[in-house]
């Protein structure tokens, strides 16, 4: 992928994931997560895997990322679920070795919380599709760590840009790239005029303040 290109991404990304309805945009009449908190956003990147253009986009960018700034990177690791398919095939076009991780161990068997390989000395690469407070990414980041490799970084699809998950990232001493993001995703919104003008507002201050957002 070219330097232009890769700098065009977040705005490709975001209208991609517009178009499939992988993101909807209701600032006026919120969703609500199972936290309880009012969000004007709703996100199901796993709507990608049904459309081959744009998944590869996805895959071409993230391998276009490492072969940029981990270049001596040595297996790609997805978390569960949703960041394995886009794991693979990232591995796949970087001719790497590919594991996954689980949210927890498992309860049976060998309990294993990373199933294929990951070796002591290793240079991985976790990819993820959403990062929120980024909690469950980073827990997936330190599994890997206990197992003695070196975490690159976490690359992932699209992130809300939440000041706590950037700095959880920073504490880490993890670095984090994201495709696209939530700034980029409501400037194509405005621009395709699925939003008004008179909303960006509303939808900025989400990000900023999410448990003060609808009260």
């Amino acid at each position: 992928m070219s330097e232009t290109k890769l700098t065009q991404l977040p705005a490709t990304i975001a209208g991609h994931l517009l178009d499939i309805g992988a993101v909807h945009l209701r600032p006026n009449d919120p969703f609500t997560w199972t936290s309880g908190i009012k969000s004007p956003i709703y996100c199901d990147n796993r709507l990608t895997m049904g459309f081959p253009i744009i998944r590869d986009t996805i895959a071409e960018g993230f391998a276009s990322i490492i072969r940029a700034k981990y270049p001596d990177a040595t297996v790609i690791a997805g978390t569960a679920t949703a960041g394995i398919p886009h794991a693979a095939w990232v591995a796949q076009k970087l001719n790497l070795p590919m594991a996954y991780v689980r949210d927890k161990a498992k309860g049976h068997g060998k309990q294993n919380q990373i199933e294929g390989r990951i070796e002591p000395g290793q240079k991985v690469v976790v990819i993820e599709d959403l990062i929120s407070t980024g909690g469950s990414s980073l827990k997936a980041a330190l599994a890997v760590r206990e197992e003695g490799a070196q975490v690159m970084g976490v690359l992932a699809i699209f992130t809300y840009q939440f000041a706590q998950a950037e700095q959880a990232f920073i504490d880490a001493g993890i670095p984090l790239e994201t495709l696209s993001n939530y700034t980029s995703l409501v400037d194509e919104a405005l621009r395709r005029g699925t939003i008004q003008s008179a909303d960006v507002a509303l939808l900025q201050s989400w990000r900023e303040d999410p448990q003060a957002f609808g009260k």
